[in-house]
């Protein structure tokens, strides 16, 4: 499996450590539960994202563009990473961005966390409503860039198409490395999923290497065709990318349902108690939408005896800590229901 056949921008603080969450597994009895710091890959506050972006930045250099374009939410993780990679490699970047959750009211979600922050990354933003065609903005605009003779480059939303998958895909080469270091070897990796490329690429990488590892992703969508319809189309197409053997069985990936809220971020009562359990044991910020969500489901299968004592479970900690500004409500309202 070679990567360096595809142009990549150096852009993530590499490798991120792995670390034991050892006060939250003495707390629990269970000793094998560590997590993966990719909220420390460095870029703009750091984030899964940003792996994906080194090979997505390459591949818009490569093809001689002078813009980037994505799409996402209002507190959009991969937003915020495109544009600090955007700047970083010389190129402007535009976002298209809806207000896509409960919190879109508020002037914390308009105005505060990821958005701030695009802004002084100097991307240009269009807010859009949350029914929008995001992929048919993104289109036009570039089509618009285009007739100005500039030269646009789409990233999907979350940059999860098979040349930003490649961040995962090497990711899985570094987690194995890192884990044979440490002499150990993981049972489980649990992370969240929405766009499915971070899932999509670590199934390609750990095949690829032969690693026995089960993965699971905590649906912040509640979409129960994740699997079939996102995750096992874009494995399939980064395998054809690399020229790889078939995919992995659809059996060595389980996605989790139910703790979604209701829905893309949606407030919920275990994501709040994910957040704060692992801010206060661990010191540990997660983010509202995805991380924490995907510790809640991390949380609720230890509790219902997943896990045996003997196993070795990684959290992928994706980041998105400034989100929780975006979605202060979330945290410091009376509630007397969950949401």
């Amino acid at each position: 499996m070679d990567l360096t056949a595809f142009a990549r921008v150096p852009l993530a603080q590499l490798p991120t450590p792995i670390e034991p969450l050892a006060r939250l597994a003495a707390e629990a009895g269970w000793p094998g539960l560590y997590v993966k710091r990719d909220d420390m890959t460095g870029l703009a506050t750091g984030g899964n994202k940003t792996r994906k972006l080194e090979f997505a930045l390459g591949a818009a250099l490569a093809e001689g563009a002078d813009t980037v374009i994505t799409a996402g939410g209002l507190q959009s993780n991969h937003a915020r990473q495109t544009a600090a990679a955007a700047a970083r490699s010389g190129l402007r970047c535009e976002l298209v961005l809806t207000s896509n959750a409960p919190a879109a009211d508020t002037p914390d979600y308009q105005e505060s966390g990821n958005m701030l922050l695009d802004r002084l990354l100097g991307a240009q933003v269009e807010v859009h409503p949350a029914a929008s065609d995001r992929q048919a903005l993104m289109a036009a605009r570039a089509e618009a860039l285009t007739g100005d003779g500039r030269r646009p480059y789409i990233i999907p939303i979350g940059a999860s198409y098979p040349t930003g998958n490649l961040g995962y895909v090497r990711a899985a080469l570094e987690i194995t490395a890192q884990a044979n270091d440490m002499g150990l070897h993981f049972d489980y990796l649990v992370t969240a999923t929405s766009s499915g490329g971070t899932l999509a690429g670590l199934a390609v990488g750990f095949a690829a290497l032969n690693y026995p590892i089960k993965l699971i992703g905590v649906d912040v969508d509640d979409d129960s065709k994740c699997l079939s319809d996102v995750i096992m189309p874009q494995i399939e197409a980064t395998r054809e990318l690399l020229g790889l053997d078939p995919p992995p069985a659809p059996s060595e990936i389980e996605i989790i349902l139910g703790h979604a809220g209701g829905g893309y971020g949606h407030d919920s009562a275990d994501m709040r108690e994910a957040v704060g359990v692992l801010a206060s044991r661990e010191g540990l910020l997660l983010d509202p939408v995805y991380s924490g969500k995907a510790m809640a489901g991390l949380i609720g299968l230890a509790r219902a005896g997943r896990f045996q004592t003997h196993e070795k479970v990684l959290f992928l900690h994706t980041g998105g800590a400034a989100g929780l500004f975006g979605y202060r409500s979330y945290f410091t309202e009376s509630r007397d229901t969950d949401s």
